[in-house]
């Protein structure tokens, strides 16, 4: 006999002999008293290997596409949710971007390694290092370049843009230190659309880094039931919510109230909180 709604057949023939209390009592055990799956049952998780990402090897820059971007296409990694592109890029001494305009969109950059050098059509001129964090909202429209700051040695960052809640806004730039010190086994906001503490983002979004020592778990609860988290596993190899990523993997996971994360070895993790529609 098959199963119907996840009851096995023992508890139908039970049933069939009339032992109600019997049956209540395994369905409640088994599906809570609501009598309903329960939502986090329903999750929902996109694993993005490594070596899946798309690359382009122009000699100063060599960068690896977690979604669609430049003259890498793929239909199926177009953007997840509102967040539009997640790029790792290395950037030789003395390489960079010329002058070249963005309008409608957040753009976030995070500095790895070395130092990245950053002029703007608002007169900003800076310098960002391992631990600083850039904002750009680009709104009704901006130029700006970006540089390595240094000729002799690389820089490497991970660049993510984030579609705007609200479009044609006036363009805005912010710029802050946050100390790796508070992001050992705990998480460290950095990027949200209210806390004062962090950086300022145009959309319900929320960015965190956290880094973990071997066999550490740690929970993170998601703001709103409609958002989804893209983790990005910036180091390390780690458990999250049953999927297993190393480094430079990536997992969108939806459809659930929190994500469950553990180190399997030493990690530094980035975790983006979007909304999905």
């Amino acid at each position: 006999m098959a199963e119907a709604d996840g009851l096995s057949e023992t508890v139908f023939k039970r049933l069939k002999f009339g032992n109600l209390k019997i049956l209540w009592y395994i369905y409640v055990f088994s599906y809570g008293f609501t009598g309903q799956t329960r939502k986090d049952d329903n999750m929902k998780a996109i694993l993005h290997k490594s070596e899946s990402r798309g690359q382009a090897d122009h000699g100063w820059l060599k960068t690896r596409y977690s979604f669609s971007f430049a003259d890498y296409y793929n239909p199926g990694k177009v953007h997840y949710g509102m967040l539009r592109v997640l790029n790792d890029d290395w950037i030789a001494g003395g390489g960079g971007f010329d002058r070249h305009p963005h309008d409608n969109m957040e753009i976030v950059t995070i500095v790895l390694d070395g130092e990245l050098e950053h002029k703007d059509s608002m007169g900003h001129i800076m310098v960002i290092k391992p631990g600083e964090v850039q904002v750009m909202s680009a709104g009704t429209g901006i130029f700006h370049s970006e540089y390595n700051h240094n000729s002799d040695i690389p820089v490497q960052l991970l660049q993510v843009w984030v579609f705007p809640e609200t479009k044609n806004i006036s363009p805005r730039y912010d710029q802050k230190v946050f100390d790796p010190a508070a992001r050992q086994n705990q998480w460290q906001l950095f990027v949200s659309p209210d806390d004062p503490l962090t950086l300022r983002i145009n959309q319900q979004a929320w960015f965190s880094r956290i880094s973990l020592v071997q066999s550490v778990t740690i929970e993170y609860p998601l703001h709103a039931e409609n958002h989804g988290v893209y983790v990005f596993m910036i180091e390390g190899q780690a458990d999250i919510s049953g999927q297993l990523l190393q480094k430079r993997d990536g997992v969108g996971i939806s459809e659930t109230s929190s994500v469950s994360v553990k180190a399997l070895t030493k990690s530094d993790i980035l975790l983006i909180e979007i909304p999905m529609h």
